[in-house]
């Protein structure tokens, strides 16, 4: 067999521009058949405008690309599919009303005298989740799954399109660890099954764990290609980023913060969700001046409730919220702004941009009165905040006035948290600050976070990497079912006792 028949994927040379950015510059790719390769890099850096052109969403500019030993340079989506290439997007593309197996089936359904076989279907997605193992109710909407559920849908669509080739972007980023052992396993059983996957993450822990081949990409290039177990995370941040970088787990902790007083006081909260009646159950915590409180447990426990039901944007049907000992609980968005909230929302694209603005313009949302003059907005101060705040904290590409939509998720991420950190504030939530955000941004944000601690800010940090909850906080509270489950200083906090009470195991209930 020669080199290029044991090769799943080929691509050499290959140059895409938008405009006048180039997203990717002669790059290459090489992926052997039936292994899972990791491609990282930071945000920016090209991967998902590579598997993107892999998929046939786009075109490159130059360059040769081959699937299976045939050519594909500029093939379309429907051909990428018909050869057996799937891709799993960052941001799940499911009609969340329809069943598990109306979903699966979407585009493709089984026909019987000319109409949907409602029957036909949901055998055919049973047969299917029986055969790999991605357990999931074959009958219940999507809207009442899990976000590992839904990832679980998004990998069987594309199997059952007949994929070979998994291109997964980012899978891990809203599972808990339980969730993510549990991809581990179905991607070993896919490879052993003879297919190939492209994992990727920002995760580097993950890349050493689930692959056995990883390719580092850096403003549009590929730096190298080698075998997972010849490198390691503090080599691989060093190619991605072109110098050293702490990784968050290589981070040292603060002292601890002596409270004094509360920044934030939160009492007896009852929130109501989509899924639940109670889905923050009388929830109290107090967080003090210069202290960071994280808040761990797996997605869908009543975190996102908490936040939202905090910064204003969820109504509680109960209890108090204290902003250095004033009631704000009925309070608007903008009235608890001004009182000293910021807010990192955790769905950026839903909740923390318009995506057709321009980057100048998202980061003075919610602040545009302070931006006006007689009634009308100073473009020159925007612009010239957008200009220092672009430069701060290193937003790519370097142009203000493009519009939100054309960055990368990590990129517009970094707008989010330049606009809720760039201005003054007592209180900031922040939840899942660097979701979707690279090894170099971690470390920044990090920086920024503890920059705000030892200036006296209090910040409620709520997170599903542990690692993070970790490396940052003075306590960590969990959550579970709606409840705080364990309250605990971070002398005392492990991933595994996390781990537990994110899972129910062993509950007791915090004082």
């Amino acid at each position: 067999m020669n080199a290029r028949s044991s090769l799943a994927v080929r691509m050499a040379r290959v140059d895409k521009a938008f405009g006048p950015v180039l997203a990717t510059k002669s790059a290459s790719l090489e992926v052997q058949l039936g292994e899972i390769h990791a491609l990282v890099g930071e945000n920016g850096a090209g991967k998902s405008t590579l598997m993107r052109i892999l998929g046939g969403l786009i075109a490159p500019d130059a360059g040769r690309v081959e699937v299976f030993g045939r050519e594909v340079t500029g093939w379309t989506t429907r051909a990428a599919i018909q050869a057996g290439v799937g891709v799993v997007h960052q941001h799940f593309m499911l009609v969340r009303p329809l069943t598990v197996a109306e979903n699966v089936v979407l585009g493709q359904e089984p026909k019987r005298f000319g109409l949907f076989d409602k029957a036909a279907a949901r055998r055919a997605v049973a047969e299917l989740i029986e055969r790999t193992g991605l357990r999931v109710p074959v009958d219940r909407p999507v809207s009442e799954l899990s976000v590992g559920g839904a990832q679980r849908v998004e990998i069987l669509k594309t199997l059952y399109r007949g994929a070979k080739l998994l291109v997964l972007d980012e899978p891990t980023a809203v599972l808990s660890p339980v969730e993510v052992r549990e991809l581990w396993g179905v991607l070993r059983s896919l490879q052993s099954g003879g297919a190939t996957v492209v994992l990727i993450t920002h995760k580097l822990d993950e890349v050493m764990e689930i692959s056995s081949r990883v390719t580092v990409m850096r403003r549009g290039e590929t730096i190298v290609s080698i075998a997972t177990r010849e490198t390691s995370p503090t080599e691989l941040a060093r190619a991605m980023v072109g110098r050293a970088v702490a990784l968050a787990s290589q981070q040292r902790q603060a002292e601890p913060v002596k409270q004094k007083g509360s920044a934030l006081e939160v009492r007896d909260l009852l929130v109501a969700g989509a899924r639940r009646a109670r889905a923050v159950d009388s929830v109290s915590l107090t967080v003090a001046p210069g202290e960071i409180l994280g808040v761990a447990g797996v997605e869908g426990n009543g975190q996102t409730e908490l936040v939202e039901a905090i910064a204003g944007l969820r109504p509680a049907s109960f209890g108090s919220i204290r902003l250095g000992g004033r009631e704000v609980a009925t309070f608007s968005v903008r009235e608890r702004i001004a009182a000293g909230f910021s807010h990192i929302p955790e769905d950026r694209q839903r909740r923390g941009l318009v995506l057709d603005y321009s980057v100048a313009e998202n980061l003075v949302l919610g602040l545009q009165e302070r931006f006006c003059r007689h009634g009308i907005l100073d473009r020159r101060a925007i612009a010239e905040r957008a200009r220092r705040l672009v430069a701060e904290f290193d937003i790519r590409p370097a142009d203000a006035q493009a519009p939100a939509r054309a960055l990368s998720g990590g990129n517009q991420q970094k707008v989010v948290i330049a606009r809720e950190m760039g201005r003054d504030f007592q209180v900031l939530l922040a939840a899942q600050p660097t979701r979707g955000v690279d090894v170099g941004a971690i470390e920044f944000i990090h920086g920024r976070l503890r920059e705000a601690r030892a200036a006296g800010k209090t910040i409620l940090l709520v997170s599903a990497d542990l690692n993070e909850v970790l490396a940052l906080s003075d306590r960590i509270a969990v959550m579970y079912g709606g409840r705080l489950v364990a309250l605990l200083p971070r002398a005392e906090a492990t991933v595994e006792i996390l781990g537990a009470q994110m899972t129910g195991a062993g509950r007791k209930e915090a004082a």
